[in-house]
């Protein structure tokens, strides 16, 4: 397949068949944006307290007073998961005594939520929290129900690259299409958390096999010249589009079943783009359709006002697309110490990188002021990001840079935790610049990583690599969780993965306008392997 750019030379490098598919192609990662953090205000947890029934023998004052206060973080606030006695109360009420004054409230005695709990509708009318009451012991069950998003993530990472190699890339992306919009749709109507939880695993599953399956159609399709703006700003610039539009959905439909209704009607526009999005004609190709894979190349000869061969694909070439080639699978990236080594350092990099990301991500809703402002703001800030990591990567060597981005990511999670209380906008943008850097690291280590893997497994390095970053982002949201028993333990644990993989990046080869290895025996043999 290694002359299939000169056999379609003929199409040229530009076009209006490269631009229409170059657009339509980036419009499907728009939606791609919506779905992956929508659990940010899905799963929000608003302020709550114990609920206290209805009584004639309960006084004001003492409804007031029948929820204890606690000291959480150096700062009071009303108990989130006891109250004091009722009965004790109703009759203290009754007797008409005056609470802190006639009665010290240390000395009564307290008991759970017994009769569930009271929420501020403040920001939102309704969550998955507030829907099911997924606080205090149930508590873990909101992490939990974010982790499976990333549990769909995995699943689809493994998947859909083999799915879109036995069917194709096109029917991979509308199948993942209308298997979004089904399990969104029927998550909206979920009776319960646990069949929440379940297609919340579908959901992730059928967002990353959409973005990985026409990732790999714009790549395959596109010609060399747009093949790089699409790879690098294209799919990461129109996901920001989504990720940035979500708040705003979200502000105007705060009740979660009415925001996913209307979240699952996104993929219905992109279902009459069938009809315009073309198969890759390089997989055809290679699956021996040449005539279907002929006819799409003649069609965008015509659209290109090219003229395209007589005979595109002569027999010398069928012949050398079908001859027998070795195998290679994950297992070969680590089957020799160096590549080991870079295997394994490597995994720690995707791991540590995901686990910052996805955890500033997810921890918007947690920070002080407008929930949806801070979200547009995260979302917002990854644009300069992925514009700015575009230029430096054509300029800079990737080992400094890699490392440069996660030891200010890193920096600015220790930071944070030094910035007083009444500071919550120098603490926000902190907070921002650290997301900036993990998204500058996020693209940077997509490149560094497929430039580092020699062309036989650099498939199986990449996927191994990806696994270990859906490993990180199922383990985000209960860094985030931590929060709960200490609001600086997530940015401890965050920032000190990202410093310390900061330094072993350091130790990886140097990849920068050098030629990438073909083989195993070839990436041996390059400088700076061979000390690994």
């Amino acid at each position: 397949m290694g002359d299939y750019d000169d056999v379609t030379a003929f199409l040229g490098q530009k076009g209006p068949y490269f631009y229409r598919t170059f657009f339509l192609l980036n419009t499907i990662f728009i939606s791609t944006g919506f779905f992956g953090l929508f659990i940010v205000f899905v799963g929000a947890t608003p302020p709550h307290h114990c609920f206290i029934p209805d009584s004639g023998n309960l006084s004001e004052v003492w409804r007031k007073a029948i929820i204890p206060i606690e000291v959480v973080n150096g700062q009071e606030e009303e108990s989130k998961c006891s109250r004091y006695r009722l009965d004790v109360v109703r009759n203290l009420s009754a007797l008409g005594y005056i609470p802190g004054l006639d009665v010290n409230l240390t000395g009564v005695e307290q008991e759970c939520c017994l009769d569930g709990w009271s929420y501020s509708k403040d920001i939102y009318q309704s969550t998955i929290v507030t829907e099911w009451d997924l606080v205090c012991d149930n508590e873990w069950k909101t992490p939990f129900a974010s982790s499976t998003l990333f549990v769909g993530f995995l699943i689809g990472s493994l998947l859909s690259g083999q799915l879109s190699d036995r069917f194709g890339r096109k029917k991979v992306i509308f199948g993942s299409l209308v298997a979004q919009l089904v399990s969104v749709l029927i998550q909206a109507f979920s009776p319960s958390w646990e069949v929440f939880c379940i297609m919340f695993t579908f959901v992730g599953a059928s967002q990353i096999s959409l973005y990985i399956s026409a990732f790999v159609l714009g790549t395959e399709v596109l010609s060399k010249s747009m093949r790089e703006v699409f790879t690098t700003l294209g799919a990461f610039l129109h996901y920001c589009i989504g990720y940035m539009a979500l708040p705003w959905i979200a502000y105007a439909m705060r009740e979660w079943r009415t925001l996913l209704i209307i979240l699952s009607s996104v993929p219905i526009v992109y279902i009459p783009l069938w009809w315009f999005i073309p198969e890759s004609p390089r997989w055809l190709y290679s699956q021996g359709r040449v005539e279907e894979a002929e006819a799409i190349l003649r069609d965008a000869a015509k659209r290109n006002r090219v003229t395209a061969p007589e005979v595109i694909f002569k027999d010398n070439e069928l012949d050398v697309a079908s001859a027998p080639k070795n195998k290679y699978s994950m297992i070969d990236v680590l089957r020799t110490s160096n590549i080991r080594c870079v295997t394994l350092m490597s995994l720690f990099l995707w791991m540590a990188v995901n686990i910052g990301y996805y955890g500033l991500s997810l921890n918007t809703s947690n920070l002080s002021g407008d929930p949806y402002l801070n979200c547009f703001l995260s979302a917002l800030t990854e644009v300069p990001a992925y514009v700015v990591s575009t230029v430096l990567l054509r300029n800079c060597q990737r080992r400094p840079l890699l490392s440069a981005f996660l030891l200010i990511g890193g920096g600015m999670l220790f930071l944070i935790q030094l910035i007083p209380e009444n500071l919550q906008g120098v603490a926000i943008a902190v907070e921002m610049v650290g997301k900036f850097a993990f998204t500058m690291s996020f693209t940077v280590v997509y490149i560094y990583t497929a430039e580092i893997y020699p062309t036989v497994v650099r498939s199986a390095g990449v996927g191994i690599c990806s696994s270990a970053a859906r490993i990180g982002t199922i383990a985000a949201p209960y860094v985030i969780y931590l929060g709960s028993i200490n609001k600086y333990l997530p940015y401890i644990i965050m920032g000190s993965m990202t410093v310390t993989s900061s330094a072993v990046n350091l130790f990886l080869p140097e990849t920068f306008r050098k030629e990438l290895p073909e083989t195993v025996e070839q990436m041996q043999q390059c400088k700076g392997y061979a000390l690994l």
